[in-house]
């Protein structure tokens, strides 16, 4: 997020949707400017099912948070999740064209690239690519590559995947709520950043983050994102069990 950029956030939960206003201050701390909610009529365990119902709902919460920012929503960034999310571990290489030259962004780039064109199951589509660890020329254990001499880039990635009509819900309602899509991000990734330090993640930390209809998890460890998960089992299956009991 830029500096005086404002950015909006939208978790479009089983039991309520959020949106959240923001932006960075000069000390790099998000100052949030507004936030809306409302109740979740068309999502059930994280997935859209009612898609003018999440529309409303949608509206309702981006109407509010509008008016507690007294500014206008153009696109958001969704977080995502459900039971249709899975997670794999990917090993990936590049060879460079010229060794002489220290690896850049670009060659990273390009190996993040090479694994999105991996072919998923019928119907799922990959959502995040998240390096772990880096080898160059055989050397193991490197987690920042740039700026060092090798031939041959190869990295662990954490590959994140979703089904595509999951996916798609989610983007049209968001487009018949009158707004772009700027982009989706898992939501365990989403609260993790928002909550853990980066002494948390480099010493070791599960994140449970228990939803209404599903409960999220992120595994850091050394600073890296070791596993996630989305689990089909939330809060509203505890009351509903203290409810028959």
């Amino acid at each position: 997020m830029e500096e005086n950029k404002i950015s909006i956030g939208l978790d479009i939960g089983t039991t309520k949707i959020v949106a959240m206003i923001g932006k960075r201050n000069e000390y790099e701390k998000v100052q949030i400017l507004g936030v809306g909610k409302s109740k979740s009529l068309g999502v059930h365990r994280g997935v859209v099912n009612n898609i003018t119902q999440t529309i409303q709902s949608i509206q309702q919460a981006v109407n509010e948070a509008e008016l507690s920012a007294d500014c206008k929503i153009e696109s958001v960034t969704v977080g995502i999740a459900g039971q249709h999310i899975r997670s794999l571990q990917h090993s990936d290489y590049i060879t460079r064209t010229n060794s002489e030259l220290v690896i850049d962004e670009d060659d990273i780039d390009r190996l993040i690239n090479q694994v999105h064109k991996l072919v998923m199951l019928p119907g799922e589509e990959i959502i995040h690519v998240l390096p772990q660890e880096f080898k160059v020329d055989g050397q193991a254990e490197i987690k920042e590559p740039v700026g060092m001499y090798g031939g041959r880039l190869e990295a662990n990635f954490h590959v994140v995947v979703g089904q595509v009509s999951s996916i798609r819900n989610i983007g049209r309602c968001i487009k018949s709520a009158g707004l772009d899509l700027e982009g989706i991000t898992l939501e365990p990734l989403a609260s993790a950043n928002a909550v853990l330090s980066f002494e948390e993640k480099e010493a070791g930390v599960a994140l449970i983050d228990i939803g209404g209809g599903t409960t999220d998890l992120a595994v850091f460890k050394d600073g890296i994102i070791r596993h996630t998960a989305v689990i089909p089992f939330g809060g509203n299956v505890i009351t509903d069990d203290i409810k028959e009991g």
